[in-house]
């Protein structure tokens, strides 16, 4: 038995849940987003809420069930609210600023790295060695994050790089005489 898929997900006042040829569209505040339904889980949109339920007795709907939830409620809690994730700039002449529609680093190569910042993503540097990357999908904000993170991953002497906000880096000591 799934404890999370047990959970009926709540749908705010505002937002509108409709299934059409096994598919979940939802609309908010904050836009439309939409996903395709699993055969093996049947969902049942009532006033205020949408339930989830393995559609049969298989390992695999039983296995899909809690995962299918968390989708369903990321699909609600993006057109309400929206995903945010932080990166943090560490590093002597590291630092970032957003340029029309790139965003650009200079992480110490020999040139400035120009990121461009796909559709459906927000990205604002509040200051030079913080990026914050926003939007209603969970998975394509946390896409985004991980490749521009991927251009200078946090090294564990010094801890310079580009690391999550609230990551820990496991630091090592250097050569000893």
């Amino acid at each position: 038995m799934s404890r999370i898929g047990k959970k009926p997900v709540p749908v705010p006042a505002g937002v509108t849940a409709t299934i059409e040829d096994r598919i979940l569209n939802v609309k908010g505040p904050k836009g439309a987003m939409s996903m395709p339904l699993s055969d093996d889980i049947s969902y049942d949109v009532r006033t205020g809420e949408i339930g989830v339920t393995p559609a049969n007795a298989t390992k695999r709907a039983r296995a899909f069930w809690g995962m299918q939830r968390t989708m369903v409620a990321n699909l609600v809690q993006g057109v309400t609210e929206g995903f945010t994730k932080t990166l943090e700039i560490s590093g002597v002449g590291y630092r970032a600023a957003v340029q029309g529609s790139n965003l650009r680093l200079q992480l110490g190569y020999s040139h400035d790295v120009d990121f461009a910042i796909p559709d459906g993503i927000t990205i604002k540097t509040p200051d030079q060695t913080t990026v914050e990357i926003s939007g209603m999908d969970k998975q394509r904000v946390g896409q985004v994050a991980a490749e521009i993170r991927r251009w200078r991953k946090p090294e564990p002497y010094k801890g310079k790089g580009i690391k999550y906000r609230g990551e820990y880096i496991f630091r090592k000591e250097g050569k000893k005489k």
